[in-house]
């Protein structure tokens, strides 16, 4: 068994009995990298001399029988959006190619404090603005599964990274579906936690741009057991926050193992809404007759919004290239050249708003927290697939047609918009693979701070059939 294999809490284990060496996993880790990025594009940039000194400084440790943390000498993966002190952060865009960051968020602190070693910033597409990841610095994000098809977005490299087992676990970010996406596409678990519950203060100079749509960091990893303890570790109150909570003292790994036995769950296959193909449907519900098997009940509903999806993406579309307009439309004005179509199409939109447009979408956001808060009101979970479909050629931003239907390439095929308007936890939990082999992404999403079922129902599915990683050479 090679050391890339161990999950992190058997690598944490090993390290701190000192079976392992911090200094032969980073470097393990670091070899994997050279082999698979040229293959994937997974990171815009590896610190190569910088991990190998912190693991040197943690073998050190070790030796003097310093007191050390859950995840000491572990490697993690930052997605390029979140800034780490002193590090490259290039956001995706040539603007920022070599930029080094001066702050970082309380997550990338907690993070370091457990003892972790960042040893790279993952691929992610321009200011993460879609749901698959490409970019002017590195290109496409590309599927360990069949490296043709795309990682998805806008957590793409992150997801890629840890399913191919070149870190276990990643750090993502989710305004759209940013974490569940590239998590169902490549068979990887991926947590949104309740928004607040995880701290979101990458930006001192705008406290409150996270609502609209709800952004949220969180954990990706090849196992429940690691998401969990990374959860763990990122989450809690942080007063420089405005938007975050206190959260429920609980011990989230032990209590994985309480099941899904007597648990009532919903289950949509399209909200009402969107288009599935029959080959995820199909892994979907066969991953629910596993929680059926073991104790919950589980019983199909009708989602009505009152609204089409070309509505629904309307109103969330407006909400994105606001943010889009006013974060970065200053230095559009100065370097026009620098921005890609789609993200310059997306600040022209957001320009045109008004200010009255932009609060009408709260009318529109109440129809869909009260639809799913209700169904919630009477059921434990919501389950659903993630997508519509699996993994598509990384040449393209999305399927054009669905089971005949015409759909819009940039967002149709994405069941997970719904809750980033609410700020509702959701899980993409491994389901299977279709006949072609491509991973499949059950959904589920529960009532706010209520995220630790998410991660019994995963683990639950996962202790019935171990979740699959694709082979590499």
């Amino acid at each position: 068994m090679s050391i890339t294999d161990f999950t992190a809490r058997e690598m944490a284990q090993q390290i701190a009995t000192r079976k392992i060496s911090p200094v032969d996993v980073i470097t393990s880790h670091l070899e994997r990298i050279r082999h698979l990025n040229p293959k994937l594009n997974m990171f815009i940039t590896v610190f190569e001399e910088e991990a190998l000194k912190e693991a040197q400084l943690a073998e050190k440790d070790l030796m003097k029988g310093k007191p050390i943390g859950p995840l000491h000498g572990v490697p993690i993966a930052i997605k390029d959006l979140t800034p780490v002190s002193g590090r490259c952060t290039t956001f995706g865009s040539p603007l920022f190619r070599n930029h080094i960051s001066t702050h970082e968020p309380t997550i990338i602190k907690r993070i370091k404090k457990a003892g972790a070693i960042i040893i790279g910033k993952t691929n992610t597409p321009e200011f993460g603005h879609k749901g698959t990841t490409d970019n002017h610095i590195l290109g496409p994000a590309k599927n360990p599964w069949n490296p043709l098809l795309t990682a998805g977005g806008s957590s793409g490299g992150s997801a890629a990274a840890v399913a191919s087992k070149c870190v276990p676990l990643a750090e993502g970010s989710d305004g759209g579906g940013s974490i569940r996406i590239p998590s169902s596409l490549n068979g990887i678990i991926g947590l949104k936690p309740t928004f607040g519950r995880v701290p979101f203060d990458s930006s001192p100079v705008n406290r409150f741009g996270t609502t609209q749509p709800f952004v949220h960091y969180g954990p990706m990893s090849r196992t429940t057991e690691d998401a969990a303890l990374l959860l763990s570790i990122i989450e809690g109150y942080e007063p420089n926050d405005p938007y975050s909570v206190p959260i429920p003292e609980e011990n989230l790994l032990n209590r994985l193992s309480e099941g899904v036995k007597g648990l009532t769950l919903a289950y949509t296959e399209d909200f009402g809404l969107y288009p599935c193909d029959p080959k995820v449907k199909a892994q979907i519900e066969d991953t629910i007759e596993i929680l059926r098997k073991h104790g919950a009940m589980v019983e199909k509903v009708s989602v009505q919004f009152g609204m089409k999806l070309e509505e629904l993406i309307s109103f969330f579309n407006k909400m994105w290239f606001a943010g889009l307009a006013s974060a970065y439309g200053p230095l559009f004005d100065q370097f026009p050249t620098q921005f890609s179509t789609s993200v310059s199409d997306m600040i022209n939109a957001g320009r045109e708003l008004s200010a009255v447009e932009l609060r009408e979408t709260e009318l529109q956001r109440t129809v869909v927290w009260n639809t799913l808060q209700e169904k919630l009101n009477h059921y434990d979970a919501i389950l659903s697939p993630v997508l519509g479909v699996p993994a598509f050629p990384h040449t393209s931003e999305g399927p054009s047609s669905i089971n005949g239907r015409a759909t819009s390439p940039i967002s149709d095929w994405m069941m997970t918009q719904l809750y980033n308007c609410t700020g509702h936890p959701a899980i993409s939990i491994p389901a299977g693979l279709t006949p072609e082999g491509l991973p499949v992404g059950l959904q589920a999403a529960t009532t706010k701070f209520n995220d630790r079922l998410l991660l019994q129902m995963a683990r639950t599915i996962e202790l019935e059939r171990a979740f699959p990683s694709p082979i590499l050479s």
